[in-house]
């Protein structure tokens, strides 16, 4: 039987942390524009997270690295002018905030005040600890991002799972603990074995939202472009594919293509 809570008007970060209290999962999808965002909202999603994984599915990028700050407001903005429900969150793409707290808060403040977003993201644990606190300190609320962080994929060299060895699994708990000390509402966990995010989701307070994480976590997140089926290229173990957009946005296409050249389109009751 399902406990979610429709009659939520608006997701906060206090209704999230009450969804883990109490044992509801949080589901949360990507979005990138203002017609997704707005299908995606009505369908009562709790969150959306306007992803750098724009740089991939929007811009056809290889890496989420390329980019700016400049294109994620934009994304942003037009995400939050859709959503009536859902709580937004916005990643603070590589390069924004890895050099020095200022940096990280003058790029957050730019996010927060250019697109009316909720809230941001940012990978990383002990080594980002100074830029989390310094945004945190000024009021803004920070999910944070650990495990497999697409932004050092070129330290990682591999998109494959992350702490499996018990080093970095013992770092990874640690960082998440610290996350949590920082102040920070929540944690993605990216592509860590189940065990791992599960002991992670049950020694911290906050909601712990798995990316090919398990089922053990408070949530789940997927890119809305691979649940969808839109990109057929990328088809991890982790991703359950709810449609197939990719084939029927192209057989309308081609019917179309065809009406055109048949000189089907338009009709005479097409016509004015």
């Amino acid at each position: 039987m399902s406990i979610h809570k429709s009659d939520i008007k608006k997701i906060t970060t206090h209704q999230l942390q009450a969804m883990k209290d109490r044992g509801e999962k949080i589901s949360m999808l990507t979005a990138y524009d203002f017609s997704m965002a707005s299908l995606i909202d009505d369908a009562g999603v709790d969150i959306i997270l306007v992803g750098d994984s724009a740089s991939n599915v929007m811009a056809g990028h290889e890496t989420t690295l390329p980019i700016t700050l400049d294109q994620m407001i934009y994304h942003a903005s037009s995400v939050v002018r859709a959503v009536k429900r859902a709580f937004v969150v916005v990643d603070i793409p590589f390069g924004s905030y890895q050099g020095n707290s200022s940096e990280a808060l003058r790029s957050v403040i730019r996010v927060m005040k250019e697109s009316g977003a909720h809230s941001v993201k940012m990978e990383g644990g002990a080594e980002i600890k100074e830029s989390i606190i310094r945004v945190l300190s000024a009021g803004v609320p920070v999910m944070g991002h650990l495990g497999l962080t697409p932004q050092s994929i070129y330290k990682f060299g591999t998109y494959s799972v992350r702490a499996k060895e018990d080093e970095e699994a013992e770092k990874l708990v640690a960082d998440a603990k610290l996350l949590e000390a920082c102040g920070c509402f929540g944690i993605v966990l990216e592509k860590i074995p189940a065990e791992l995010a599960k002991r992670v989701a049950e020694e911290v307070n906050i909601p712990i939202i798995g990316i090919g994480a398990g089922p053990h976590v408070d949530g789940q997140v997927l890119v809305m472009h691979d649940m969808l089926g839109i990109t057929t290229e990328f088809k991890p173990r982790f991703l359950r594919q709810y449609a197939d957009l990719g084939s029927t946005i192209k057989s309308a296409v081609a019917s179309y293509v065809k009406d055109v050249k048949d000189r089907d389109f338009p009709s005479d009751k097409e016509s004015y």
